[in-house]
């Protein structure tokens, strides 16, 4: 029981309230009552106080507080972080990363850091205290570091309570391209298959394995992509330059990357070899491991409508392999041939008609060995392909006598005139000359030619080709055609080849595109029929 006071001591106030000096209470325990709870000193930071064991309440942070002599420390529960909603980053994606953090007691004010799994941590660049059970949390993607994975998540109340949950997010980067974007290579003619394309290769830094997809755009026809980022194939030939463009998808895990290719195909480089007089060369371009030729033949020569044999064709696919070098033949269109001329022989080894009649067409072909030139006779192993010229037509008398088609295995014969028509060459040997026989037999690549006739008659001579044809009669009143020279497609670095014989007045294959110039037609008048040499490549 306490000691009776003077009140009048202790009200020594105006307003009748009990002086703090004349309060001491320092000998009583304080017994709270009631259900309401005691009410302490409230205030902001700014009006705390400075003496130890102090009670308040802090309105700026919401908290009760107390000072232990250095420092006012906050009273509060800590953080509980029970889930997040994001549970990957692509670090590499660019821009912002949101994560939603639920779990209870967060306060306003809090903190958020995201703690790498071997110490390296980072703070969220913003925070957003939407709740005491909910934070909205914003940092760089870039900040997510592969080998800090996996992240945890410490959410501090401004108390400096915390809590963290470990081991919550992991860094899933999309793959790179190693491969810039642009093209992948060119396919020319002569080399269209996908061993010549870059392949596309990517890099993942989580070491996931990486597949690759063509998600749009188009591929040239004949190639096709793989999985694996290779081309396998064959490209189409195109008759003009055509790029393609197209987008590849690298995936690795559930992320991706795309990039835009491409690829452009070459049309064919087409050399045109045409009548010269001589031989020519062809010098085989760097990359160019074969070619394929078109060959015409050409024409014999006519007389009036009497019409000499059309060219040969033959066409194959040509190696290069050894072989810097091609020589190329082009055959000479025969014409009507005085037999004053003096010529024994026309280039490409068509015949002399040595009177009124159709001189034969010269050989078109292709010889190896590009360094000498093509002789007429024993030079048949250099023959890589060789279309023979046609026959020579006979001076009409009271008929038309065509000379023989050249070309084919066996070039067609002359029609006949008073006397027989003479043969074509074939694969082993020249044809047979008319009877009676001409003053030359074919020989080796050459034709045959009739003899001297000074009016009168006049025979057709033959055509050039692997083996020549024969030469017709020159008697009168009217004689013979000449016969087409053959043709040949037999070489060891020929392949897919053929050689096909002119029918009279019949080109064969004029619809090609590599046709032109009339080459091997004899129906469009004198010297407009000489031969044609197409590499395609």
């Amino acid at each position: 029981m306490t000691k009776a006071r003077d009140i009048a001591t202790l009200l020594s106030t105006a307003n009748g309230k009990i002086a703090g000096n004349n309060l001491d209470v320092s000998f009583e325990n304080i017994t709270d009552t009631g259900t309401e709870g005691t009410k302490v000193a409230t205030g902001t930071q700014a009006q705390r106080g400075t003496t130890q064991g102090q009670l308040r309440f802090n309105t700026d942070t919401g908290l009760a507080e107390y000072y232990n002599g250095t420092a006012f420390k906050s009273i509060d529960t800590p953080p509980v972080v029970s889930s997040l909603d994001v549970t990957e980053v692509d670090s590499q994606a660019g821009g912002n990363q949101t994560i939603v953090i639920t779990g209870s007691n967060f306060g306003s004010g809090a903190t958020v850091t995201f703690v790498g799994s071997s110490g390296t941590n980072f703070n969220a660049s913003t925070v957003t205290v939407d709740s005491t059970t909910q934070i909205t949390a914003v940092a760089p993607k870039a900040s997510f570091l592969n080998a800090q994975e996996p992240y945890g998540v410490k959410v501090q109340n401004v108390s400096g309570l915390s809590a963290t949950l470990d081991s919550q997010i992991n860094v899933d980067t999309a793959p790179t391209f190693d491969v810039a974007s642009g093209s992948l290579g060119t396919l020319v003619n002569y080399d269209r298959a996908s061993s010549n394309l870059t392949s596309v290769t990517a890099t993942d830094a989580d070491g996931d394995t990486i597949t690759f997809s063509h998600i749009s755009g188009t591929l040239p026809t004949g190639i096709t992509f793989n999985s694996d980022g290779t081309f396998s194939g064959t490209a189409n030939a195109e008759t003009s330059d055509t790029t393609y463009t197209f987008t590849i998808r690298a995936t690795a895990n559930s992320k991706t990357s795309d990039r835009q290719y491409t690829i452009t195909v070459n049309a064919p480089q087409a050399d045109v070899f045409s009548y010269t007089g001589s031989d020519q060369t062809f010098t085989v371009p760097s990359g160019v491991s074969s070619f394929t030729a078109y060959v015409w033949g050409a024409a014999g020569g006519s007389v009036s409508s009497a019409y000499g044999g059309a060219g040969g064709f033959a066409t194959g696919t040509i190696s290069t392999s050894g072989q810097s070098s091609f020589r190329i033949m082009v055959g000479q269109c025969g014409i009507r041939q005085p037999y004053s001329s003096g010529l024994r022989y026309g280039f490409g080894g068509r015949g002399d008609s040595g009177g009124y009649g159709g001189s034969g067409g010269g050989l078109s072909g292709i010889f190896t060995d590009g360094t000498t030139s093509i002789p007429m006779t024993g030079g048949h192993s250099r023959a890589c392909l060789i279309a023979g010229g046609g026959g020579g037509g006979a001076y009409p008398d009271s008929s038309n006598v065509l000379g023989g088609g050249g070309g084919g295995d066996v070039a067609q014969s002359g029609q006949s005139g008073t006397d027989a028509g003479a043969t074509g060459g074939t694969q082993s040997g020249g044809g047979t000359n008319s009877i009676p026989i001409g003053s030359e037999a074919p020989n080796g690549f050459r034709g045959g030619s009739p003899g001297t006739q000074g009016d009168g008659g006049g025979g057709g001579s033959g055509g050039g080709g692997y083996y020549g044809g024969g030469a017709g009669s020159n008697n009168q009143p009217q004689g013979s055609a000449g016969g087409g020279g053959s043709g040949h497609a037999g070489h060891n670095l020929t392949s897919n080849s053929s050689t096909t014989r002119g029918d009279r007045t019949t080109v064969f294959n004029t619809s090609s595109t590599y046709y032109g110039n009339s080459a091997g037609d004899p129906t469009t008048g004198n010297a407009t029929g000489h031969g044609r040499v197409v590499l395609v490549y």
